[in-house]
């Protein structure tokens, strides 16, 4: 009989670890007023659900290739999260996200929640490759189907766009002031608003891809079968939290509501920036800046993003300038 810890598919223990990790987490981060460890705890919480799905089996059981392979395929684009998430606010030495919160037991807590959730769910597919349930049928295939390489390389193009976007906005934060330039539009910014969003929808689908490879393949049935299907709320979990919750939504409107209250060239250089780069999928500017409204709706360019100065604009600041003309 396979081994297996409370179910068949592993959710019962990982949710359990995943939310001692996160609450560990947010004693250090509440009691010592300390950011640096948010979301770096999210990001290593994944490396911990992969290797301990990967390796509690054994030495009854030991790991199959295509279990091994999307395990590492998750801690590798973990790690490198964890890292750069930790390295940025080393850089700035608060995360502004929590100034409203970060005294506040329940409001700081909620956040914690909430990235028990997104590891939790967003681990699905590796989880469930990986469970009782599973993986005593899926190490019947080899590794290396023609399902598995589309796998590894949309896992791989995402995490070198993914990279390559956060690489280059580190280095136009760095360099802005000296170079005057509003907009970074540079690299995969030059066709993407948020090239690293997209990268990260890839990985994750990636992921599922070489996750659903025995059930698509026959090599899984009945239960475990619907399961690894079931599977796909983890990438498609990211994918609404990206596109409505605490991605785009946290950074259009609110970065061009900045942009504009800055003024002059700055807000022209933001306008017109907005105006030719796809929000999300990648599309060359010259293509982009001329679809017709409704193409570019398909595309996400959705109203809840965009930011309406008659709208969004503070009163305050419109009354002050008022002022200021009146006084003139």
């Amino acid at each position: 009989m396979p081994y297996q810890v409370l179910d068949r598919y592993d959710l019962a223990i990982t949710l359990l670890v995943t939310i001692g990790y996160q609450l560990v987490a947010f004693a250090i981060a509440f009691s010592l007023k300390f950011d640096k460890i948010t979301d770096f705890a999210g990001a290593t919480n994944f490396i911990f659900v992969a290797l301990l799905t990967l390796l509690l089996p054994l030495p009854q059981e030991h790991p199959n290739a295509r279990s091994i392979v999307a395990s590492i395929l998750l801690i590798v684009w973990a790690t490198r999260l964890g890292l750069f998430l930790l390295y940025r606010i080393l850089q700035t030495g608060r995360d502004a996200r929590f100034d409203d919160k970060r005294d506040k037991f329940f409001p700081f807590l909620g956040f914690f929640v909430f990235q028990m959730l997104w590891v939790w769910v967003v681990s699905f597919p590796v989880t469930i490759l990986n469970s009782a349930a599973v993986r005593h049928r899926s190490g019947l295939e080899s590794f290396g189907s023609g399902r598995d390489i589309a796998g590894v390389v949309l896992w791989a193009v995402g995490i070198i766009l993914e990279t390559w976007a956060d690489l280059i906005r580190m280095r136009w934060r760095s360099t802005r002031e000296e170079t005057g330039k509003a907009v970074c539009d540079l690299g995969p910014w030059k066709w993407s608003r948020h090239p690293n969003y997209f990268g990260e929808i890839l990985i994750q689908f990636g992921i599922f891809m070489i996750a659903i490879s025995p059930a698509a393949n026959g090599y899984v049935h009945g239960q475990a079968f619907n399961a690894l299907y079931a599977s796909i709320l983890g990438p498609f979990f990211l994918t609404v939290l990206l596109l409505f919750v605490s991605g785009l939504p946290l950074q259009e409107r609110p970065s061009a509501k900045k942009q504009y209250e800055k003024g002059g060239d700055t807000w022209k250089q933001y306008e017109a920036y907005l105006h030719k780069t796809s929000i999300l999928l990648p599309l060359p500017p010259q293509i982009y800046a001329h679809l017709p409204k409704f193409v570019k709706m398909l595309l996400l360019e959705l109203p809840m993003y965009q930011f309406d100065p008659a709208k969004h604009a503070d009163d305050k600041k419109n009354d002050d300038e008022e002022s200021g003309l009146r006084q003139n």
